[in-house]
């Protein structure tokens, strides 16, 4: 091999080394997204979900907003079940996702969550909004077997993946871009009858709280 091409290889193995150390960068460094008070709530169809966020946004996603740029949030739900002689059984996986943006004609920031959405003067107004999940149903009636034990989780990150590639691009090489809670998870015992309002036996037992 001449001496060029070990140099070339050497460049392209620490660029290589170089995008992997940016990439698996722990995410509390780049962490601005807390959840706290996750709770599951007995419906008349299953169980409903109320958590809240705080969401503290950096100067380059603040930048990147103020030119138009749109940023996604996912909220993700998921609800395990242990099995001894194999990996946890997933028994939910939800998602929901809201689009926050800026119009520059109007002046207003425009908060998007499937085909509703709602405008506000000012960026924190938009994020105080987007911060309170509610009445999120994430388990059908009849989905938590009586007396088996089960475990939630829920968080909120910034999804790349609906941005421009060359944002996707821009990330992997700046942990500005890289927003997320951690998983909030905490115990839910199944029901002994299905929920509905005003069966308090309907509502599933949480032990406390942790982030992981």
């Amino acid at each position: 091999m001449t001496d060029s091409s070990m140099r070339c290889c050497t460049r392209l193995f620490r660029l290589c080394c170089l995008v992997l150390m940016l990439v698996a960068s722990p995410a509390s460094q780049g962490n601005d997204i807390v959840a706290r008070n996750a709770v599951l709530s007995p419906s008349e169809d299953g169980y409903t979900l109320a958590a809240d966020f705080t969401v503290n946004l950096n100067a380059r996603l603040d930048e990147a907003i103020a030119r138009g740029i749109a940023l996604y949030f996912v909220v993700e739900f998921e609800l395990t079940r242990s099995r001894w002689y194999w990996l946890d059984e997933q028994v939910v996986s939800r998602s929901q996702t809201f689009q926050l943006s800026y119009h520059a004609l109007t002046r207003q920031y425009r908060l998007y969550s499937g085909a509703l959405h709602q405008s506000f003067t000012s960026l924190d107004d938009a994020l105080r909004i987007m911060s309170r999940v509610r009445n999120w149903q994430v388990i059908d009636k009849n989905q938590l077997r009586p007396d088996q034990s089960y475990q939630a989780a829920v968080r909120m990150r910034l999804d790349l993946s609906q941005m421009p590639k060359t944002f996707q691009v821009n990330a992997l090489a700046n942990r500005d871009w890289s927003l997320s809670s951690e998983w909030v998870r905490w115990a839910v015992i199944g029901a002994d009858s299905a929920p509905g309002p005003g069966n308090s036996s309907g509502s599933p037992v949480a032990g406390p709280v942790e982030a992981r």
